[in-house]
């Protein structure tokens, strides 16, 4: 028994734009121009059986404006920024430079006093091994990107520090098929 789920990066929201963390923001106006022109390649995925969206207003509006009508799953949620939310990185590290540095070189540290990059990574994968496994059941979910870099770094059970080196555009989407325990990463073409 396996199960398709496809996840998409939530539309561009101007705290994208200048990093801050976990600082919710509906999609600003290129992130609408840029969901209409995704909207004929993405609609099609409102056909899933089970759609999620992370409970984050750019998220619930990204999938909203695609027709998914999704039902908000709080583990979907980004990372837990503590008391970094809504701070970009610059101002946090004109603050507190070696909690930063401690931040990016050990994903076990939460020097925020948020969650940690290893519990937001296996917060995910839970996620993930939880969702209903069966044959053909297709499942699609909108969420931040960086919500998408850690079910990648889960799926392939990479490091937690390669989670820095992904990039996630918005509106991309990431393919997982499996179950529990036992994801393929899928790279789909575009016609």
């Amino acid at each position: 028994m396996s199960v398709r789920i496809t996840l998409v990066a939530a539309a561009r929201s101007t705290s994208m734009l200048t990093e801050r963390f976990d600082d919710d923001r509906s999609p600003d106006q290129t992130g609408w121009y840029e969901v209409q022109l995704a909207a004929p390649t993405l609609v099609p995925l409102n056909a899933a059986e089970l759609r999620y969206c992370s409970p984050t207003l750019c998220s619930r509006a990204t999938a909203q404006a695609l027709g998914f009508a999704p039902m908000a799953q709080p583990a979907l949620r980004g990372c837990d920024m503590g008391r970094w939310r809504g701070l970009t990185l610059g101002e946090v590290t004109a603050v507190e430079p070696h909690a930063v540095d401690t931040w990016l070189a050990d994903p076990r540290s939460a020097p925020h006093g948020g969650e940690s990059l290893l519990a937001f990574i296996g917060r995910i994968g839970t996620w993930l091994d939880t969702r209903p496994a069966q044959d053909g059941g297709s499942v699609v979910a909108v969420a931040e990107p960086s919500v998408i870099r850690a079910a990648l770094v889960y799926v392939l059970n990479a490091p937690p520090t390669s989670y820095w080196n992904v990039d996630v555009r918005p509106l991309s989407t990431l393919v997982l098929t499996g179950r529990a325990g036992s994801w393929q990463l899928r790279l789909q073409t575009a016609c």
